[in-house]
């Protein structure tokens, strides 16, 4: 299997009557529909296209969060030999426009009428563009009334040759324009079967929950097109405040998150357990404690430690683990993360409670898999070892000298074309004997296993010459739970300090507690509510960073980092030159002062 269309027709054939996509009704119960009933709509589409012009090396474009008619776009798009490129719902219009006009698409299909408003004007503006399809409603210009005329006439699917581009996934432009990776159908594939092989456990009988967005490489490959290709079923989240709902009736087997969603979780059950108190903390206390016990002996060799421990495991698991585990549907054995190092506490926790939880490493630009920890190879504070098909290794030549890691060079055959109208953007980051140049740091240990040290983009020295790797200060000040969110600062300067996005509902939270007259916003301009976060900052990092990382002063913000405003990706990344540039006289003064 080296190509997508092949990949879903072998699944159409093996697994026809299987259920396939689970869409949640107005009611809150989910709708299945199957295979086969998919692929119907598949070949209706793929010839209503083919009536638009579309064909070999044509793009065309969605705008649109994950849904059924998303999956139908793709692989009626890939039967006609075309490139598909997804944009975000949530995405700035300015940015839909300029990755439909560098992709060059023929036809834009967009989710809702508000967003149709918005794009109306394209096809006047940009030369390749003929057509814009709303997937929503009926009638002139809707996905219904090309699916009509796709079942007059049936275009059959041409089969991709491996090395053929099946999508332009664009990337996050934390520094500038979205540049769009182009990724063949083998990119894909080869991905999609190393998946397999880390988790040989996985079959059609499998389901998981759709978290994150399709039109982001990570979630497209490892969810959607994994999963496909095994048979199993996907439900898709209603929306982040239904999750909790959707995952009780879903069930998943495996879920696909990022730390934030786990962290998110966390932080969630543990406010319930403290809020609860009485005899159910102290039993959930009493199992996290026999059973971070129960890990240590068995990373020593040993089976589950002492027997009172092991009864103590036991009761915990039954009475408070088990009631957690059901929380999410009751069948969930797996999950996998990636994107950004997770806290090793959460880590632990997960895997604790019974929801293994494997990180994993990759990118775009390798579609995106690079290595992962799976059952059978796991090791905590790694990212795994390599995928098969895919080499690592070290480039110590552009770190600083001593360095004991390097850039991570990755060759296989995941890695990516390159970057669409981009020439010398490509030949920055693909070496002439075929590897790609990640940008992060790493190493690996005697064993194999990837190891993530930092961000070589991100990093910054500070005047003393030390190096700082931001991203992961970042996410433990964010476990902080007075913190929505933060950035760390310091290149060139004496010593590093902290722009906070404080959380206002633990704050109204507080203040409510505490018989505060104040709404949130005022209340973070009291210095003794920033006191009690910096402190609460300082605490969280102290034993597990050097002196000098840790920021000596904060500046406190009243408005969040958004997609909105322009100071945060579509994957929740943090636009860093941007927010800089935003609070540049603020940081100034704070350095100043």
């Amino acid at each position: 299997m080296d190509n997508l269309v092949s990949l879903w027709e072998n699944a159409v054939k093996r697994f026809g009557d299987n259920p396939y996509i689970g869409t949640r009704s107005p009611s809150g119960a989910y709708v299945w529909v199957t295979y086969r009933d998919v692929d119907e709509r598949v070949a209706r589409l793929r010839s209503g296209l083919s009536r638009l012009g579309v064909g070999l090396g044509d793009a065309v474009g969605i705008i649109a969060n994950n849904r059924l008619e998303w999956v139908i776009a793709a692989f009626a798009t890939y039967g006609l030999g075309a490139r598909y490129v997804p944009m975000y719902e949530s995405e700035l219009i300015a940015v839909c426009k300029y990755i439909v006009t560098d992709s060059a698409v023929k036809v834009l299909l967009v989710s809702k009428p508000e967003i149709l408003e918005k794009v109306r004007s394209f096809p006047g503006e940009i030369p390749s563009l003929e057509t814009v399809v709303l997937i929503e409603g009926e009638g002139k210009g809707t996905l219904a009334e090309l699916e009509s005329a796709g079942a007059a006439e049936r275009v059959p699917s041409v089969t991709p040759r491996p090395e053929e581009i099946a999508g332009l996934i664009y990337t996050s432009g934390t520094t500038g324009d979205p540049k769009g990776v182009l990724l063949s159908h083998r990119n894909f594939c080869s991905n999609v079967l190393a998946a397999c092989g880390g988790f040989p456990v996985l079959s059609s009988q499998d389901r998981c929950i759709s978290i994150l967005p399709w039109a982001h490489s990570y979630a497209q490959t490892v969810e959607l097109y994994t999963f496909t290709h095994l048979g199993g079923s996907i439900g898709i989240m209603g929306s982040t405040a239904t999750l909790v709902q959707d995952m009780a009736q879903v069930r998943p087997t495996f879920v696909i998150a990022v730390p934030r969603v786990f962290n998110k979780i966390y932080d969630a059950l543990q406010t319930a357990m403290t809020e609860k108190g009485g005899i159910a903390k102290r039993l959930f206390d009493m199992g996290l404690e026999s059973a971070r016990k129960r890990r240590e002996s068995a990373d020593r060799g040993k089976a589950n430690g002492n027997v009172l421990n092991a009864l103590k495991f036991r009761l915990a698991d039954r009475i408070v683990f088990q009631k957690i585990r059901d929380r999410f549907g009751g069948r969930l054995t797996q999950s996998l993360t990636g994107s950004a190092a997770i806290n090793p506490d959460i880590h632990h926790f997960f895997h604790d409670i019974g929801i293994p939880l494997y990180e994993s490493y990759g990118m775009t630009e390798a579609s995106p898999g690079i290595s992962a920890n799976c059952p059978a190879a796991n090791r905590m504070g790694s990212v795994g070892r390599p995928l098969p098909g895919v080499r690592v290794a070290i480039d110590a030549s552009v770190v600083e000298e001593g360095a004991t890691d390097g850039e991570i060079i990755v060759y296989g055959p995941n890695v990516m074309q390159g970057y669409h109208n981009k020439p010398e953007q490509t030949r920055e980051v693909l070496t002439p004997d075929g590897g790609l140049r990640t940008g992060d740091r790493g190493r690996l240990d005697d064993d194999g296993f990837l190891h993530i040290t930092g961000r070589i983009k991100e990093q910054f020295k500070l005047e003393n010459g030390k190096f700082v790797f931001p991203a992961a200060l970042e996410e433990d000040i964010m476990l902080v739970p007075w913190v929505q969110n933060a950035l760390i600062y310091g290149e060139n300067r004496l010593y590093t300090i902290c722009l906070v996005v404080p959380d206002f509902f633990a704050l109204e939270r507080y203040a409510a507690k505490n018989g505060i007259d104040a709404d949130p916003k005022t209340l973070i301009g009291r210095r003794e509510i920033q006191d009690m976060i910096a402190g609460d900052i300082a605490g969280a990092l102290k034993g597990r960073y050097g002196g000098y990382e840790i920021p000596k002063r904060f500046l406190f913000l009243t408005d969040a980092f958004s997609v909105e405003n322009g100071l945060m990706t579509q994957t929740m990344k943090l636009k860093r030159k941007a927010i800089l540039e935003r609070f540049k006289a603020d940081i100034e003064a704070l350095y100043a002062s």
